[in-house]
């Protein structure tokens, strides 16, 4: 045996021969030799904490953020005023250390802040039954789709283009392993295609997915959806925006099934897009095959009111063929922060940050399409996101632009190639008229000197090529 003189080596020789062994090497003897490093590893020497903290500083020096540019990024995560009380609140040691309330004696707190969460999810979807928060949402799209494949016996899914890509990524994913079937309708004018989807809709059509406003920034017909998936005895799954609820017809009330969503909005701020929180809401007779888990209320043997886990339809409650959903979190504390907005805006300020969202947009978008090299993408209906086409390549458009401290949106090429050149734009409430007006000058500027460069004046009526510009 190796011999230590060292107080920590002799902790060490302690240890090893509590476990019954003579080295640490004897701990991986079950390991073979050829797939070891055999040599230590190739690491940095160790700063100390300010040193940490200079090079740490530094890196993020390197990093743009909507503090220090102007945002005009969405594409389902928005630059919202975060207000100081969401902090306040999530910060508190007993929301920020608890985990599973298993205990519901000793977790009324937590799973009041589930049951308060649930019931304003639930107002705003005008649907009566929601869970206490999901991963985020795709994942809630993806969830939903179990959901109808248990509730119908189909196993096909007829998914709108509308339906942000991320959500038609995972639910594809997530197909793969129901052996379900995805099917994607198109879009006519920003819209999904009612006649197409119609076409789609068979015996085996187990639900409709559809986004609103979908990912173009178009307000949908959700009755007219709604109504075609239910003639086919599909189920209508609507991934909605919540801050545009305060304006829009809720999706409970156009014949929708189940609603699911991203909370980001709801009191989070970007942090590179998470971590965030989904939601799910849905009819009272999906209740039981809903993931996740639901607060409910109660009284105690005094009759004093309490609240307790009501249903949890994961496997480590439940058989295994049973559950309904393997998700082990429910981004309880990031709920927390939701919950917390929403009180903080009330039902009337909801409103009133709707329609101060759809007028700045009106503006921004009439602005721009006054430019010289921009037009419309669609004329649909729009509250708080709207897409433009561009008579330039739109990367070196936005790089030009971001040299003025403008992130002026989301490139639609990436997701869509049909709209290589088009252009996302989305406004918060922290976007002024000054800032839009900001942008639309930037804009012009950047389309003009783009063109130049490519030796198409703007005025030249000739629309420049898209082909290899991807990436750029």
């Amino acid at each position: 045996m190796t011999r230590y003189t060292s107080a920590t080596d002799a902790d060490l020789e302690a240890m090893l021969g509590a476990i019954g062994v003579g080295a640490v090497d004897d701990l991986f003897a079950e390991i073979p030799a050829d797939l070891r490093l055999g040599r230590a590893l190739d690491l940095p020497a160790g700063l100390s904490e300010t040193e940490c903290f200079d090079h740490l500083a530094s890196l993020a020096e390197r990093n743009a953020d909507a503090d220090a540019e102007l945002c005009f990024l969405g594409a389902g995560i928005y630059d919202h005023y975060v207000p100081a009380i969401v902090d306040a609140i999530t910060q508190r040691s007993e929301f920020l250390t608890p985990y599973t309330p298993y205990q519901p004696e000793v977790s009324q707190g937590g799973l009041q802040v589930m049951f308060e969460f649930q019931t304003a999810i639930s107002e705003l979807t005008a649907l009566p039954v929601s869970n206490a928060s999901l991963y985020e949402g795709p994942s809630s799209v993806a969830s939903a789709a179990y959901l109808a494949i248990g509730a119908t016996g189909r196993t096909r899914l007829v998914v709108s283009r509308g339906l942000h890509p991320h959500s038609r990524e995972t639910l594809r994913t997530y197909a793969r392993g129901f052996s379900a079937e995805v099917v994607e309708v198109g879009l006519e004018g920003g819209l999904t295609d009612v006649a197409e989807l119609r076409d789609a809709l068979d015996s085996e059509a187990a639900a409709v997915f559809v986004e609103n406003p979908n990912f173009l920034g178009a307000v949908e017909d959700l009755r007219a959806l709604a109504s075609a998936a239910t003639e086919a005895g599909a189920l209508t799954v609507a991934s909605v925006d919540p801050l545009t609820l305060g304006v829009l017809r809720p999706p409970g009330d156009c014949g929708v099934e189940i609603a699911v969503g991203e909370g980001q909005q709801l009191g989070g701020r970007l942090d590179f897009g998470g971590p965030s929180f989904g939601f799910f809401c849905a009819t009272e007779n999906h209740l039981r095959r809903m993931p996740g888990r639901i607060a409910g209320e109660t009284v105690d043997l005094d009759g004093r009111r309490g609240f307790v886990l009501a249903l949890q339809t994961r496997e480590q409650h439940i058989r295994r063929e049973r559950a309904t959903h393997n998700i082990c979190t429910s981004q309880a504390l990031n709920a927390l922060g939701g919950i917390v907005y929403l009180a903080w805006l009330g039902k009337r300020g909801i409103v009133e940050l709707g329609e101060l969202l759809a007028r700045r947009m009106a503006y921004a978008r009439q602005r721009l399409a006054e430019i010289d090299g921009v037009e419309l993408l669609h004329e649909a209906p729009a509250v708080r996101e709207f897409a433009v086409r561009l008579d330039a390549p739109v990367p070196a458009v936005l790089d030009r632009v971001a040299e003025e401290g403008i992130a002026a949106g989301y490139w639609l090429g990436r997701e869509y190639p049909e709209y290589d050149d088009g252009l996302l734009i989305a406004l918060t409430e922290r976007r002024s008229k000054a800032d839009i007006d900001r942008l639309a000058d930037a804009l012009a500027r950047a389309i003009a000197e783009t063109a130049a460069v490519d030796g198409l004046l703007p005025d030249s009526g000739k629309k420049p090529s898209m082909a290899g510009e991807v990436g750029a």
